[in-house]
């Protein structure tokens, strides 16, 4: 069983993907670095030679190989649910997604310094990510598994996460 973590940036995917691996010894897949390795550049750099189209048809590309492996924390990019294939092809084999969400306010205040979000290159970061959320919400409604990150530590989402694991 592979359990992908999907959601906007900032909501801790990459942090929790990271704890949960190590804690179900299972192996840890961060979907934008294999994005990278693909293509041999940086995100910023696909996003600006060649355009968001083609990052995502790489995204759908990459996501289907590795939705084929066993016993893997996949953390995803947040654009992900933008193409409904994506969450079919993560829930193939068995496999669970679990929905890190928090609001915009909080996305802003975990993303503002960290750079290299070409989506948020704009003039008003946080009525961008405010839009984008609207714009994704019913995207993001793709699993009953959801854990709202605003005020929890990562190791407390890892513990949430496992308990759906646990009741499956």
């Amino acid at each position: 069983m592979n359990i992908s973590l999907i959601g906007f940036m900032g909501t801790g995917k990459t942090t929790v993907a990271k704890l949960l691996a190590e804690r179900l010894d299972y192996c840890l897949v961060d979907l934008d670095e294999e994005i990278v390795k693909e293509e041999s550049r940086s995100i910023p750099e696909i996003f600006a030679e060649d355009g968001e189209e083609y990052f995502r048809d790489v995204e759908t590309k990459v996501t289907l190989n590795i939705a084929k492996g066993d016993k893997q924390v996949i953390s995803t990019g947040g654009g992900v649910v933008l193409r409904e294939q994506n969450i079919e092809n993560l829930k193939s084999n068995g496999g669970v997604v679990v929905l890190l969400s928090a609001t915009a306010e909080t996305i802003f205040e975990r993303v503002r310094d960290e750079g290299g979000r070409p989506l948020l290159e704009v003039e008003d970061p946080l009525a961008r990510i405010k839009s984008m959320l609207a714009e994704r919400a019913e995207k993001y409604n793709c699993t009953e598994y959801q854990i709202d990150t605003d005020k929890l530590s990562a190791e407390e989402v890892v513990e949430e996460i496992i308990k759906i694991v646990d009741s499956l």
